[in-house]
Order: C-alpha cells, then structure tokens, then sequence
C-alpha cells in the first residue's frame, strides 16, 4: 500500500512532481480557521480567499453585476468583467480576492522541505511561494504563466527568483525546485490567466507546447505528478493538465479522499493512467520531514 512515507521518498528523490490545485488552499484556509477557533478569535465569516473554482465565480458575482450566462463559471465571469470594465478592473479583483495572506499548512512546508525539482501550483495565491521562502531559502525560483494583456514583451511566462525579482529564464536553470504558476498568481507580480480570453490563446499553443516553459518541459521528464487538492471537473483544467505532463514518465497518483468523482473525471484519469490515493491532506503522517 502507497503511504506518504513512499510518496515522500520519490519527491525528494526527485522522482515525483507535486501538483498541487485549489484543495490545498483549502486545507491551509481550514487549519487556519482552526486556530482562530482554538484561540477564541472565529467568526462565521466567508472564507477570506477563494479555495476552488465556484467560490472564485461566486466572488466575482458579488462585486460585479454578472449576466446569467457568465454565473457560476469564473472564467466567463472574469471575461465579462474584462470586456465591460477592462483589463484594470479584472486584475484589481483578483488582487483583492487573492491578496489576504494565508499560512501554509504542514503539507506545504513538507513539500517545500523536500526540495522537489519542481512544483506546479494552479491556484493563484502565493500561500507555497511562502513555504518555500521559509524552508527552501535561495534555492528556488518561480515561473508564472502570463496573459498576453498588459504584458510588455510578447511571453507566455516570466521568471522570478526568490526575493520576487524579475530574472529571465536562464537563471531558473540553476535552481534547486521550480515553482511552476501555469495560471499565474498574486504574488509576487499579479499575472492572472482567468478570462476565457487568455484561454483561448493559450489553449490554440498548448498541444505543440509553446506556452510551456523549457525548463518546466525538461523537468517533467523521468517523473510522475502526484495530484494534490486538484479535481478534475472543468475541461480547460483537465487540457492543462494533460499538457504538463505529456512526455512524463509516471507513475502518476492523485489524493481524493472522500469525494466522488464526475464521470468525466474517472475518464481523465484513466486516460492519464492516474492511480487514486485514500490518503489525508491533513494529519501527522508527513510532518516528520520538515525535520
């Protein structure tokens, strides 16, 4: 039976890729919530950032006027905005929905500590730039995915190290873990891929693979992902996913205890030949690594 103790193992041997989705935000927003109870300070209050794709749309819905059509998809949502209220209004909500910082769970910090060769985070919080900027020290850099909006150069990525400076791509070619933003993030230069606009740009590259990094294209190889907090359930997450690991080697596995699955994602991940795992995003299993 795979234990975290195997998973583990295979990450710091650089043998596994973490890949991590909006469900670790959540896990990090619960034990956060948790404190906050055990010291008397909680309120019922809505989560402070959103932890998956419907509290995003949602988000949006409360502070712009959406058309039915664009309800409950965060991607036409965020269109929507762009298109009514500009590209300026867009990404000043995504600064706000984002901005509130959140500590890392003991998962992220084990993750971190195990000095991965890669990272893929897909949400756009900076909660694992965090963890590593406390375990990882400078032997780590990011690479986010941009919009063409708003971009001075024509890339599809940019590149910063571990202060959060712009470097350009030679420079990750030294560091020990990648943290890959396919989707951009708050942190540290609020890129935001999230309007259907930017998705549909990407999406007409991505099967010959431009969008993606040559670092994170040569990093994939020789390596599994195992999925952590990532459903399956939105078509544009699923091509992305497909996209990142095309050429990998596997094994690959997915942690989704207590959940149940679309029909759509039980295709995904027996196409991708991704083993599911019944193991905790929260315990003590994995704490001894930060060690």
């Amino acid at each position: 039976m795979i234990s975290w103790d195997h998973l583990f193992a295979r990450i710091s041997a650089g043998h596994l890729v973490p890949y991590l989705g909006p469900g670790m935000t959540a896990v990090a927003l619960d034990l956060q919530k948790q404190s906050a109870q055990a010291a008397g300070q909680s309120k019922e209050t809505d989560s402070p950032v959103p932890s998956n794709t419907k509290e995003l749309a949602d988000f949006f819905a409360r502070h712009v006027a959406l058309p039915k059509r664009a309800r409950g998809n965060p991607w036409a949502a965020a269109q929507y905005i762009e298109s009514k209220r500009y590209r300026q209004t867009l990404d000043a909500l995504m600064d706000r929905a984002f901005s509130l910082p959140i500590a890392p769970s003991p998962l992220h910090f084990s993750l971190a500590a195990s000095a991965p060769s890669m990272i893929v985070d897909t949400w756009y919080d900076g909660i694992m730039r965090v963890a590593l900027g406390c375990v990882a020290g400078n032997r780590w850099g990011e690479v986010q995915g941009t919009p063409r909006t708003g971009v001075r150069d024509f890339t599809w990525y940019c590149a910063y190290d571990a202060q959060g400076d712009a470097v350009t791509m030679q420079n990750a070619t030294d560091w020990k873990t990648v943290l890959y933003k396919p989707h951009g993030s708050v942190s540290p230069a609020h890129h935001y891929l999230v309007a259907d606009s930017d998705y549909v740009e990407v999406l007409t590259e991505l099967d010959i693979q431009t969008p993606i990094p040559d670092i994170v294209q040569k990093r994939r190889t020789q390596v599994g992902f195992l999925f952590l907090g990532c459903r399956f359930d939105d078509q544009m997450l699923r091509s992305y996913a497909r996209q990142i690991m095309k050429r990998s080697s596997g094994p690959h596995y997915a942690i989704l205890p207590d959940v149940e699955l679309t029909r759509n994602e039980r295709r995904f991940l027996d196409e991708m030949q991704i083993t599911r795992l019944d193991l905790p995003l929260v315990g003590a299993d994995y704490v001894h690594n930060l060690a």
